[in-house]
């Protein structure tokens, strides 16, 4: 077993959620400790960290960022390595994104290049999103790149193949939260109450029309609601509910209208139903946009390079924090295949482990070439 997948099996033992991730940064220390100490400067940031890597003749700066927190989900894959937290896992790759940042450092430790190489490890991707006070952080305002990219993990393509495309790769993300309050009551009584469960099924059907009936079919937009809570017993009418999803828009524009949709339908069942409501959209995820020039580029790259097999996507409903960097940074983000059964955020997610190295040799290989660029 190699140095990095092993690390990838102790990094999936103990996944944190955002801004929890206190084991996950003392490990990614102690590794980096290992190193020459002469080579690269690491600085905490909350839980994540920021290390440079020196060049040998520094002209610019290439970004690197991994994210590195987990989910509250309940690991269900029988591994042997599997969550040592209850309730947490890896299950969206970000233990593969760490160990194979930390085989591309060591590289670029190993085989020195000219140009200084900033590697970002970044908590809270999956909330409420490390990227953007990261971004405004004292520490990248001294150290910031000249251009950046990341990785995401795909299940669904074959490992020895990355997936990429200019321009807008993942949606416009919003978070959901609508709560509801009416009046409870003896189930045997419905006349004297005011049921927030009723309110809350009626409003989940009103939604579905916002994508049906306000957005052009011509664009693209998605609402979802992946959790309802409401009363406590089968025998007591509801006095509250809560409602809990998400908005994914391909546009910024069309996310301010879906939004101000669900103001509207919201303040309707207020009225409708003689409730109180109230809406939190929660944190908001800017657009994936690649840029142009340095996605062009690397995908030229892989071409010529053909360790890996290049695949021009089409963008995604995801959502990642990282376009907060591409909002101020020229770079790019693409999909790495590792070929799982299950997909992202699945209690069963088991990427394909020899991704691991093959992933560090190219990104290696790559940074080696935009190193020694002129």
């Amino acid at each position: 077993m190699s140095t990095f997948v092993n690390i990838r099996r102790e990094l999936h033992k103990i996944p944190e959620l955002g801004f929890q991730e206190f084991k996950t940064q003392a490990y990614l220390v102690e590794y980096l400790s290992s190193l020459p100490e002469n080579r690269l400067t690491i600085k905490k940031w909350k839980t994540g960290l920021f290390v440079k890597v020196h060049g040998l003749n520094p002209r610019k700066t290439i970004g690197y960022r991994a994210d590195i927190d987990g989910l509250p989900i309940t690991e269900e894959t029988g591994l042997p390595f599997q969550s040592t937290h209850e309730g947490r896992m890896h299950a969206c790759g970000h233990d593969f994104h760490m160990s194979i940042a930390l085989g591309v450092l060591t590289y670029i430790i190993n085989n020195p290049i000219q140009d200084d190489v900033l590697f970002i490890f970044q908590p809270a991707e999956e909330g409420p999103g490390g990227a953007e006070p990261m971004l405004q952080s004292d520490i990248m305002k001294d150290w910031k790149p000249d251009m950046i990219m990341a990785l995401h993990i795909a299940p669904e393509y074959p490992v020895g193949t990355i997936a990429v495309k200019e321009g807008l790769l993942f949606a416009n993300t919003s978070e959901l939260f609508i709560d509801l309050k009416g009046k409870g009551g003896h189930a045997a009584y419905p006349h004297q109450t005011n049921d927030m469960v009723v309110a809350a099924c009626a409003l989940v059907s009103q939604l579905q029309t916002v994508i049906s009936r306000n957005v052009d079919p011509l664009d693209s937009a998605v609402i979802t609601i992946g959790k309802i809570t409401g009363g406590t017993v089968q025998n007591i009418i509801a006095e509250r509910a809560r409602l809990e999803g998400t908005i994914r828009t391909l546009s910024p524009e069309s996310m301010n209208k879906v939004k101000q949709r669900v103001k509207a339908l919201v303040n309707g069942i207020e009225v409708g139903f003689q409730c109180e409501a109230s809406i939190d959209f929660g944190c908001m995820y800017h657009q994936v946009y690649n840029h142009e020039t340095e996605t062009r580029e690397f995908m030229e790259f892989i071409q010529h390079n053909k360790t890996m097999k290049l695949i021009e996507c089409k963008e995604a409903m995801t959502g990642e924090d990282f376009g907060y960097m591409l909002k101020e940074i020229p770079g790019f983000m693409f999909w790495l295949g590792v070929a799982s059964d299950y997909g992202l955020h699945h209690s069963k997610l088991n990427p394909d482990e020899s991704v691991i190295e093959k992933g560090i040799s190219f990104i290696g290989n790559y940074l080696s070439f935009k190193g020694q660029e002129n």
